[in-house]
């Protein structure tokens, strides 16, 4: 009877000893690969990814063509679809904006919905217009208000910051606020000794009247309220119908060091804010000025 060559063999092929398995007649330092066949679930991926390939050729863009690239039956797009997300965004917007568009700052604030939307629109004005002066957080800095406490200039109410955002501080609008304080020693008001004495009262505020008043005190306190607390108050209080700051407390807007003091009594200060009016939308302009007053210092 005649021999039969093994299955999986063949006539003449090189076949391992020990499982009898034909090789591929590749060797690396004497190892030999085994010619065995791909598993059948390794088999039925390769055509299941095939199949798949070919389908997602014809449904979506794949080829490219001197045209462009193949539509796919589909017609889906990246560009497509952003314009789609777009418009539905496009349209939450506008559900929130028209609403905006009615309601008084009291009615949004009592709308949760309203109030996070105009916050948030807010939140991205102030970014990218406000914050190179206020800083990101609107914590201000030297010359600039700090914008998250209870000292205000103008007024911390809604209305009264919308309308700041509106006319600006010493702007080009008309109806800015446009209180000018005096530089009292650069125009020959007060002396040079007057503003010492002045600034050492000024510097003292926050803290009340001493126990055992200085001289200068004394003289400075004669100095103020001849020429001072006319704007500022008796007793360095403030006057937000001139913009005129509080001296009595611990906040500056550009130093509360005596030798600082005597600086903005020598030569005045004269920051400006720009009227935003024909910078910003009024919704825009509404929904800073609500953000202005959430970050804590609102009145």
């Amino acid at each position: 009877m005649a021999n039969k060559t093994p299955k999986g063999r063949h006539p003449g092929a090189e076949h391992d000893e020990i499982s009898g398995v034909q090789t591929t007649g590749h060797e690396w330092d004497g190892l030999k690969e085994l010619d065995n066949p791909a598993p059948r679930w390794w088999l039925i991926v390769w055509i299941i990814s095939i199949l798949f390939a070919v389908g997602y050729w014809i449904v979506f863009p794949a080829w490219p063509t001197p045209a462009g690239h193949t539509k796919g039956v589909a017609g889906w797009t990246e560009y497509s679809k952003l314009k789609a997300e777009q418009k539905e965004i496009d349209q939450r917007q506008g559900t929130y904006l028209s609403k905006l568009h009615t309601m008084s700052f009291d009615q949004i604030r009592a709308d949760p919905a309203e109030y996070a939307f105009a916050k948030a629109g807010g939140a991205v004005v102030f970014k990218e217009n406000c914050a190179a002066c206020h800083g990101t957080g609107g914590e201000g800095r030297k010359g600039y208000p700090n914008l998250n406490d209870d000292d205000w200039l103008f007024g911390g109410r809604i209305d009264d910051i919308y309308h700041t955002i509106q006319v600006g501080s010493r702007s080009t609008d008309p109806d800015t606020h446009a209180t000018m304080m005096p530089a009292f020693g650069k125009s020959g008001i007060l002396t040079p000794a007057q503003i010492d004495d002045a600034a050492t009262y000024v510097v003292q505020l926050q803290h009340g009247t001493p126990a055992m008043p200085t001289p200068a005190w004394t003289r400075g306190q004669a100095v103020f309220a001849a020429n001072c607390a006319s704007c500022h108050g008796e007793g360095g209080g403030g006057n937000r119908d001139l913009g005129a700051p509080r001296l009595n407390d611990a906040i500056w807007l550009y130093g509360g060091d005596k030798a600082t003091v005597i600086e903005t009594i020598t030569n005045a200060r004269a920051g400006v804010m720009p009227t935003w009016k024909h910078r910003l939308s009024q919704d825009n302009q509404r929904m800073v000025a609500i953000y202005v007053h959430s970050l804590g210092g609102g009145e």
